[in-house]
């Protein structure tokens, strides 16, 4: 059983290192707001995650991969916030982070509603990802470890997964935070913006037309 939960440890992980819309929304908020705001986002990517992982593990996230209708409204759903995100990056450059970042890139004090929104976006944008429930429905009853029963052997998969996200994209966050004062220049920021609103844009359309 140990021999399978490490190979199964082992997929998820190469699965978790591939860049996404994660990855992207983490990077502005990170650059943006700050470290702290990064993490926050993180963190509600893995509140998104587990609730996926409950919804697989009691059944219903497979009745949603089943339905065709279901899984298009939710799929377009996502879609839509992407490119939402994405189009607010295009069209505001630097704005966030000329209001929460001093001049040395550190953060001046969040509003509340900042923070909050980090963890919002992390948790809204992997809730309307139905892929996630096709990825944890289809993938993890196969690399579930065999002497256990079916749901216990998904749900310790769903911890690993989050675990392993967290600690990736946490690190992450602190790589970025340790350039602050590079991502501070408002050149520099304007630039990131731009770049990361049409990689949203681009999963947007990605995730609609899939």
């Amino acid at each position: 059983m140990l021999t399978a939960l490490l190979g199964a440890t082992g997929v998820l992980a190469l699965l978790t290192l591939v860049p996404g819309p994660d990855m992207a929304i983490v990077t502005k908020r990170a650059v943006t707001r700050g470290r702290a705001d990064g993490l926050r986002t993180v963190a509600g990517i893995a509140v998104g995650l587990l609730l996926w992982g409950a919804l697989t593990v009691a059944g219903l996230a497979a009745l949603l991969a089943a339905s065709a209708d279901v899984y298009l409204v939710v799929k377009l759903a996502g879609a839509a916030y992407l490119c939402w995100l994405g189009l607010r990056a295009l069209l505001r450059p630097g704005a966030e982070a000329a209001d929460g970042r001093a001049a040395d890139g550190r953060p001046t004090g969040e509003r509340s509603a900042g923070a909050g929104g980090a963890w919002r976006t992390g948790l809204v944008a992997n809730v309307l990802n139905p892929k996630i429930a096709v990825f944890y429905t289809g993938l993890l009853p196969a690399l579930a470890p065999p002497g256990l029963r079916p749901a216990v052997g998904m749900a310790l998969l769903v911890l690993v997964h989050v675990l392993l996200t967290v600690v990736w994209l946490g690190t992450y966050v602190y790589v970025l935070s340790r350039a602050g004062r590079f991502f501070a220049r408002p050149r520099v920021r304007r630039a990131l913006d731009r770049t990361t609103g049409v990689v949203l844009i681009g999963f947007g359309v990605r995730v609609a037309t899939s």
